[in-house]
């Protein structure tokens, strides 16, 4: 399905640190003025600066989906057809070998159908989060010390440690080729980190890595539709499909039932929306655009088709 692109999903947000937050560098600096473990740094906008590195972000994320499925879902494949999702550090994979590209994505986890495995590519891209230079960033030191846990001395330390404690960091997120339900699981992921249920970078049980996730904006475009002369309709670009104007499409709904079912894609998955699609600039492909402070209703659309594939699985 990477062959095609039938629709895609951009969501803007910022990250906003709801207290001290570290992602460290991979090594230590020649600077000795610099504390032990530093911030990972990167040039953007003509100058160095602090960043959320997309691999750190997309790992977070990726972990607690995980953690979604495997308490609503299953840890393995299983007869129910619930999702499931696997340990990717065990996980050696010897069951998609030799495969089709279909039964690949068929036998792979929930999870990894959205995030990809050693067989598959993601379906998710995530940006590098940059910090918005209208915004004031604030960096500290502290310092710590590891306690000896038998003898209650300090056995490791004092050391000293860079963190963010103020400033917006934007960024977004892009799922494409993707059914309701996987951006129902994207939807649920953004709103548990928002309410602090994991956190990003070090120490988080420490009481660092806490952030407020705020949504900006989302886009969801069909790139290979039209609208119909009176604009009420989406249409397929070539065939005869065509829903209302309103709707919300996963990709089952622009395949043939034959390859839906060859991929195990849901034929039919859509939700109504109260969102008017408009023509893609240059007058070719569609777009439902939800504003800042209604890109909820997106996601709440999503995780009922989310809710709807598990009731329907048990």
């Amino acid at each position: 399905m990477h062959k095609k692109f039938v629709n895609h999903c951009t969501i803007d947000l910022t990250i906003i640190p709801d207290g001290p937050i570290l992602i460290k560098s991979g090594k230590e600096g020649a600077d000795p003025t610099k504390p032990d473990m530093e911030f990972v740094e990167t040039y953007h906008a003509g100058g160095r600066t602090i960043y959320l590195p997309g691999s750190s972000l997309k790992g977070a994320i990726r972990a607690h989906a995980e953690r979604i499925v495997r308490t609503v879902g299953e840890e393995k494949p299983n007869s129910k057809k619930l999702p499931w999702a696997n340990d990717p550090l065990n996980d050696k994979y010897d069951y998609l070998k030799n495969k089709s590209s279909s039964e690949i994505y068929q036998l792979s986890s929930f999870t990894d159908q959205i995030f990809g495995n050693t067989s598959i590519a993601s379906r998710l891209r995530i940006e590098d989060a940059y910090p918005d230079n209208s915004k004031p960033l604030k960096t500290e030191e502290r310092n710590g010390v590891a306690i000896d846990r038998v003898f209650g001395s300090v056995a490791v330390g004092p050391f000293n440690y860079q963190v963010c404690t103020a400033g917006d960091f934007k960024t977004k997120l892009h799922l494409k080729n993707f059914t309701l339900a996987q951006l129902g699981l994207i939807g649920l992921v953004l709103r548990d980190l928002n309410d602090g249920w994991f956190g990003l970078g070090f120490a988080k049980s420490r009481g660092l890595g806490t952030v407020e996730v705020k949504l900006n904006k989302a886009v969801v475009q069909y790139p290979s539709c039209v609208l119909s002369e009176d604009k009420q309709e989406i249409c397929t670009f070539g065939s005869n499909k065509k829903w209302r104007n309103t709707h919300l499409l996963g990709v089952g709904e622009f395949l043939t039932k034959d390859d839906a079912k060859l991929y195990g894609f849901p034929s039919q998955d859509s939700q109504d929306t109260p969102v008017a699609a408009q023509e893609m600039s240059l007058g070719f492909g569609v777009e439902l655009t939800w504003q800042e402070g209604t890109v909820n209703d997106l996601f709440e659309r999503g995780v009922r088709s989310w809710s709807q594939l598990l009731v329907g699985a048990k």
